[in-house]
């Protein structure tokens, strides 16, 4: 036992022809040299764990036949040799993070008993669907002392008196014998999956709609909010960047669709250089971020809808866009500094394939999901009681008459949406805090998979499907694209300026000339003149808008 020590170097244990046991965990070795444990025939336990072993040369334990336990785990390999290894029955490689290869199971004939870096090398040993726990020597702390080793050892095998080595390994393949398979941990599973990321159609197909919707849906709405830069209101402002954060979100999900449809069948040879990859944490940044800047704008947008509406009942003047502007860069801080924290607490998303924080595992991970869990939820409060209390204070009727209604209802319909979709990712984080197992892993994928993005499909499409300002920009947009082209090909016509400015003028009938660069509410003397919906107007000198009255 050379355990414990600063161990550099090791000599060659050719002399020691019987030993059958060395334990040098905990050193510093670099290198297994070929003739380190030469011709050991009587080895039979060999402890390297808790070295910087870089490098085992190839015939390193070639020439020991009775070894049957090999622990070589928390080491810094990126390659393991097999050669004179048929022997072998115990093998222990987790810690090696970038030891990524797949073993094959030919090697270890008689392997019963391994632990490997990553699932997804259990794969190859027909560990996909074996769930079956065992407790085994190395059910112990890696930090603690031997003799604590002793200890444990004893209590597994109810004995009060200490056993030799070899006799337990012989109790304990019999108990392996039953089972007529290899006990390989990480077990694969939903999260760990051996040959598709996605796991079923129903998943891979609501993804790839999900995709193709918000990619289209959101190109829709931020080309009709977009298209006229100069000035534009501070909701369709917030209305558009939303539409761009929602096609982030998209793009994540698209990501990962990619790499199920580019590993099908196989994701076990790829599964360990994704999700320890840069692609992988690019992914889950972005997905977190997009979520996160999502749920910020809206709330943002749900509080100028309320202070706007409430003012406008007033006449008086509406929040200055300036102040929006600040608002939205720090939601968008707010957002990146949240997407930020898992790669700096070392919780990184490379924890799983989806590269997202499971709401389950390492206690940084749930914890991280548990605060971002009531972020959420304070912001869906904030927007309930802000809405709540504009309706209350509004009598019956009255809000067909303020400013842009259409835009107050539309982003009621937002709140409702999103919170509804919200409700089974707060479930799940809470019920993983309360230790309740009643959720299946497969159903908890099928909401990080089809829940969690389906906001980003849902909110342009409802912009799109309900609010007027869309058909109202569409109709514009296509008749100032035919202006465009009609005047590109009439390149051997003169047309003077006054032509262009009518033609203009009859394809925006719909459009309020702004007057002014602040916004002003007049009424008239007597109302009686003009209906309700038409007694406000808005002016801006730079450029006009939509103004769509309530029906």
């Amino acid at each position: 036992d050379l355990s414990y020590n600063l161990l550099e170097d090791l000599p060659c244990f050719t002399a020691c022809k019987k030993l059958q046991k060395i334990d040098l965990h905990h050193n510093e070795i670099a290198e297994i040299k070929a003739d380190t444990f030469w011709q050991l025939a009587a080895l039979r336990s060999l402890d390297l764990a808790w070295n910087k072993i870089k490098t085992i040369h190839p015939n390193a334990f070639s020439s020991l036949p009775s070894l049957i336990k090999l622990d070589v785990s928390s080491n810094l390999l990126s390659s393991f040799p097999v050669t004179g290894l048929h022997g072998l029955t115990h093998l222990k490689l987790t810690g090696n993070h970038a030891l990524q290869s797949l073993i094959t199971s030919e090697n270890f004939p008689e392997l019963k008993v391994m632990e490997m870096p990553y699932a997804y090398q259990c794969c190859a040993f027909g560990a996909c669907d074996n769930h079956y726990r065992i407790s085994s020597q190395w059910n112990k702390d890696d930090n603690s002392s031997l003799d604590d080793f002793h200890r444990k050892d004893s209590g597994l095998l109810q004995i009060q008196d200490e056993r030799d080595f070899e006799d337990f390994f012989l109790d304990f393949e019999e108990d392996l014998k039953s089972h007529h398979s290899v006990q390989c941990s990480p077990s694969p599973g939903p999260f760990k999956p051996c040959d598709h990321l996605f796991g079923s159609w129903l998943i891979r197909i609501g993804v790839w709609t999900i995709v193709g919707l918000t990619f289209i849906c959101n190109a829709l709405v931020s080309g009709t909010v977009f298209r006229s830069p100069l000035y534009m209101s501070s909701i369709k402002l917030l209305i558009g960047l939303m539409a761009i954060v929602n096609a982030l979100m998209g793009l994540a999900s698209g990501v990962l669709a990619g790499v199920d449809a580019s590993t099908f069948g196989s994701f076990a040879q790829y599964g360990a250089q994704w999700e320890s990859g840069i692609g992988c944490q690019i992914t889950g940044l972005l997905s977190i971020f997009a979520s996160e800047a999502s749920i910020f704008l809206l709330t943002l947008a749900a509080l100028e809808r309320a202070f706007s509406a409430k003012h406008a009942t007033k006449f008086e003047t509406k929040s200055s866009t300036a102040s929006i502007k600040i608002a939205i860069s720090f939601c968008f801080m707010l957002a990146l500094i949240i997407a930020v924290i898992p790669l700096l607490t070392g919780s990184d998303y490379g924890v799983s394939p989806l590269c997202l924080p499971l709401p389950f595992g390492e206690s940084t991970a749930m914890g991280y999901m548990v605060a971002l869990v009531l972020l959420n939820s304070l912001c869906f409060l904030v927007m309930t009681v802000a809405y709540t209390k504009l309706y209350c204070s509004l009598e019956k009727g009255e809000l067909d008459n303020i400013w842009d209604c259409s835009m107050v209802k539309h982003i009621a319909l937002l709140l409702f949406t999103n919170c509804i979709l919200y409700c089974p990712v707060a479930f799940l984080s809470f019920s993983s805090l309360l230790n309740l197992t009643f959720i299946s892993p497969e159903v908890i994928k099928s909401i990080l998979l089809v829940i969690v993005p389906l906001p980003a499909c849902l909110n342009p499409l409802l912009y799109i499907l309900f609010n007027p300002h869309f058909k109202e920009d569409l109709g514009s947009l296509r008749k100032q694209t035919l202006i465009w082209r009609r005047s590109k090909h009439a390149s051997l016509i003169s047309v003077n300026s006054e032509d262009i400015e009518k033609q203009s003028c009859d394809s925006t009938q719909a459009l309020v000339t702004f007057t002014s660069a602040s916004i002003s509410y007049d009424m008239p003397t007597s109302s009686s003149l003009m209906p309700p919906s038409y007694q406000m107007t808005e002016g801006c000198s730079l450029s006009s808008v939509a103004f769509v009255p309530c029906r």
